[in-house]
């Protein structure tokens, strides 16, 4: 397998399979193109013979230059469970660390249990925040100090 940075390009090939990754829910409106163009350096695709295995959208924040944000992490279902996710977020990790970064952020809603333990087992601490996207949209925030 191979992993490097996201291009331009590779928008479409991530967008062509993430309501399907998701089981047929419409995901592809909280992933737009511009994340492919402006994020580049922070984010990361992972192929197999030209098959997409994975793949992690992440930024450093311009508020708060000391944290970094994990927008959007997919893996083929084909390919869940061998460690794949594990392993972005690592280097995402290394790589926010070595541009000034302490603490990683990211966000799920609760009903997605398999998140909430992925991101717990990571080290993620986990606080339910209400109404954090509206009026009834609750979500899980996770936060977790990389300096060590």
């Amino acid at each position: 397998m191979q992993i490097q940075n996201v291009s331009e390009e590779d928008y479409y090939k991530v967008i062509n399979v993430l309501n399907e990754w998701w089981g047929g829910r419409e995901m592809t409106h909280l992933l737009p193109r511009l994340f492919f163009e402006h994020f580049q350096s922070t984010s990361f695709i992972v192929e197999d013979n030209e098959v997409l295995s994975a793949f992690l959208i992440g930024f450093v924040s311009q508020t708060n230059i000391n944290e970094a944000y994990i927008h959007f992490v997919g893996v083929n279902p084909e390919f869940r469970k061998n460690g794949l996710a594990r392993e972005l977020y690592e280097l995402f990790f290394a790589k926010v660390r070595s541009l000034g970064c302490n603490t990683v952020l990211c966000i799920t809603t609760p009903v997605n249990t398999g998140s909430v333990s992925f991101h717990k087992s990571m080290g993620f601490s986990v606080s339910l925040k209400t109404d954090y996207a509206g009026v009834g949209q609750d979500r899980i925030l996770f936060s977790k100090n990389i300096t060590t």
